[in-house]
């Protein structure tokens, strides 16, 4: 077991976030889902790039990317692989070290369930929306719980985010035009830091 974004992460789990099938899938399917119609051309902070998939993503669409990443070694290696093209900080998507009105959204893929509590996401989504500049679009991605999820979660941190209570909690955080889709392996959202 090795800790992955300060929570223990087993090797399946690792060797597929890493893996070229994992980079495929989620730059063919899932991010184009989950970013349609969320604007990527301004300044996008990425909350927990992980291995650095989806952030360089981002940067294909022209996004100036800052990544906060709460696992030292991850956000170094996003560093060495993308040099000066993103600006990566480790921290902590509870307690941003930025600046209120900052970015012009905020995203965050395949992360929540690695959060350690509902409470702790529940800080996530305030900080999101204290970051976005008014009119501001805070997107992402997560995955739903299956039988498979659980599988390679073995040992991990794994706290879902119920489909059917995130719009709610998106709104107590500060958001509004709140949008959650579901398929059967992921869920999408999408919300906006009111003008």
């Amino acid at each position: 077991m090795r800790s992955v974004r300060g929570v223990p992460m087993n090797l399946l789990h690792r060797r597929i976030c890493r893996s070229d099938a994992w980079a495929l899938r989620m730059h063919s399917q899932v991010l184009p889902w989950a970013c349609r119609d969320v604007p990527l051309g301004g300044d996008v902070l990425e909350i927990g790039p992980g291995y650095g998939v989806t952030t360089r993503w981002l940067l294909e669409r022209g996004a100036r990317v800052t990544a906060v990443e709460v696992d030292p070694d991850l956000a170094a290696g996003v560093r060495r692989e993308l040099g000066e093209r993103v600006d990566v900080h480790v921290g902590d998507g509870g307690a941003l070290p930025f600046p209120d009105a900052a970015f012009d959204t905020v995203v965050c893929f395949t992360v929540l369930h690695h959060v350690p509590s509902p409470q702790h996401q529940d800080r996530l989504f305030a900080e999101a929306a204290r970051v976005l500049r008014p009119g501001g679009a805070f997107a992402g991605s997560d995955s739903r719980l299956t039988l498979r999820f659980r599988l390679i979660h073995v040992g991990d941190t794994m706290v879902p985010v119920d489909p059917a209570t995130l719009p709610a909690r998106l709104r107590a955080a500060g958001l509004d035009d709140v949008h959650v889709d579901t398929v059967p392996r992921s869920l999408r959202f999408r919300a906006t830091r009111p003008s």
